[in-house]
């Protein structure tokens, strides 16, 4: 499916997988519904796009992946011409029993710094079902980014959240994620990769609750700052069964020093070193 602001360019279903959509003034609402027991070689790909130096792109999807099927879906949100603009999303997604999807979404920005994108999702994991999902944000200028993802993971199931964004010029970012594992031996970990430089800030926030016998759970985050950046990282957990056990761990500095030394002498410039560096942690 692709879609300009809120026109649908082209959507088509395939065997198995079915798409629909409605467009109004108002946003886009699109529904994806995968049939129990398939297994989707191909990604699905979704295309968000504005081209537009000012503009508005709202979007309610609602995801369904059957019992037992296997997908991944690819989501391309491509800003790189608005000055001025706001891109929105609020996602459901269900996933059944047995079931696993592979959820990759990737944003291009421009230069002007102006875009605003606020995420937000409510995923169920049924039990034995399986989500790794990435966000990433790394090329352009973030302008302001507000993440809310809440996730409840069943009895059996496993889910892995990754972000990634680099922060420039006066960006504002804001990451929270909520890991719930409400079933018997559920899994989950959060991991975020941010770095910020110039005047950026980013506020990252994970949590991790423990509700039931033999949960796991795992807060990883990562942080890199240069300039005048701003950073801070609430890893915060919450154990409410005696046999659960989550842990955390938070990692906030400049660059190793010991590296940027090591990328010299190789022939790389401070400047070129400190983005090599950078680049490994959001790879």
């Amino acid at each position: 499916m692709v879609a300009y602001g809120h026109q649908i360019i082209s959507h088509q279903s395939i065997p198995g997988v079915s798409i629909t959509a409605q467009t109004s003034d108002k946003g886009i609402t699109a529904k994806i519904v995968i049939d129990e027991g398939r297994q989707v070689v191909q990604p699905i790909h979704l295309c968000f796009g504005l081209f537009e130096r000012f503009g508005v792109q709202n979007v309610a999807l609602e995801l369904v992946v059957g019992a037992n099927a296997k997908a991944t879906l690819w989501s391309h949100c491509l800003f790189s011409v608005p000055d001025v603009a706001r891109h929105a999303m609020e996602a459901v997604i269900r996933i059944g029993p047995g079931a696993e999807l592979r959820y990759q979404e990737a944003h291009y920005h421009g230069a002007s710094g102006g875009m605003e994108v606020v995420p937000r999702a409510l995923v169920t994991l049924e039990r034995g079902a399986r989500l790794f999902s990435d966000f990433s944000l790394v090329t352009g200028l973030v302008g302001k980014l507000d993440v809310d993802f809440d996730v409840n993971v069943g009895e059996d199931a496993v889910a892995e959240l990754t972000s990634k964004v680099f922060g420039h010029g006066t960006d504002k970012i804001k990451l929270k994620e909520r890991l719930v594992l409400a079933g018997r031996n559920a899994r989950g970990l959060i991991k975020s990769r941010m770095a910020v430089e110039d005047d950026a800030s980013a506020e990252v926030i994970g949590m991790t609750e423990g509700n039931a016998a033999g949960a796991r759970g795992h807060v990883d985050c990562t942080e890199i700052i240069k300039d005048r950046g701003v950073v801070s990282a609430s890893p915060i957990v919450r154990v409410t069964h005696p046999e659960a056990k989550v842990t955390h761990e938070a990692a906030i500095g400049s660059v190793d020093r010991q590296q940027m030394e090591t990328l010299m002498a190789r022939g790389l410039t401070p400047e070129e070193a400190v983005y090599r560096i950078v680049g490994g942690l959001l790879r």
